[in-house]
């Protein structure tokens, strides 16, 4: 039987108080899919309110020739235009082989306080399955508590969208809160490219965390092999 993963997106689509169109961004979603895709993973798509997931166009036009996410926002629009909502899948884990989180800045503003999202991430952690995020979807990780109280990244390894990164971008002060700094506070060992916008990509475990777009085929590959291996 075909390995299936279960990809949660953003149903936020706001920038903070910035007045600009945030969501998920195409190439986090793009590049993993279509090694996935490749090879046979059965994918399911959530998102906390279900429907529509926002696409953040402003990744549209950065990555507008990038092939593989030009034609996947071309041939792929029923993925986050009819996404079930999250809720459906507690109590599911078992069904599944991985748990991917899509980055784009909205999980900073839903995922990563969203009860029902932790309540998946615990259970399928606790069942021995794949978790995995890139860029600012680590930020769904931030908060996770597992049945014993203790937060998911207690001690482990990851990587995720920089401080420095989102100093870069000038978009630090729209932030909630900096997610490198909220990671680390709650315990994991955070790692990070060389140079800001670099690949990087960490295994630990099951637990699987790509820093930024440019990790993210990356991740791709990592949660191929190790839910097909």
């Amino acid at each position: 039987m075909a390995p299936k993963v279960l990809i949660v997106l953003t149903s936020h689509d706001q920038l903070g108080d910035t007045g600009r169109p945030s969501g998920w961004y195409l190439p986090e979603f793009a590049h993993p899919y279509d090694v996935l895709e490749k090879a046979g993973v059965d994918i399911t798509v959530a998102s906390p309110k279900g429907g529509e997931a926002p696409l953040d166009p402003s990744s549209i036009e950065a990555f507008k020739s990038d092939e593989a996410s030009q034609n996947f926002l071309t041939n792929k629009t029923d993925l986050w235009k009819n996404t079930q909502r999250l809720s459906e899948f507690v109590g599911k884990a078992g069904d599944y082989d991985a748990l991917f989180y899509v980055g784009g800045h909205g999980p900073m503003f839903d995922l990563a306080t969203d009860s029902t999202s932790h309540k998946v991430i615990a259970e399928f952690w606790d069942a021995g399955k794949v978790v995995s995020a890139v860029c600012h979807g680590p930020a769904a990780l931030v908060n996770a508590k597992l049945s014993d109280g203790s937060y998911l990244i207690q001690d482990k390894e990851l990587t995720a969208f920089s401080n420095a990164e989102e100093d870069q971008m000038g978009l630090s002060k729209a932030m909630p809160f900096m997610l490198e700094t909220d990671l680390v506070n709650n315990g994991a060992k955070f790692v990070k490219a060389d140079e800001p916008f670099g690949e990087k990509v960490v295994v630990a475990g099951r637990l699987i965390t790509g820093q930024n777009p440019a990790s993210a085929l990356g991740v791709g590959k990592a949660i191929k092999t190790a839910i097909t291996a």
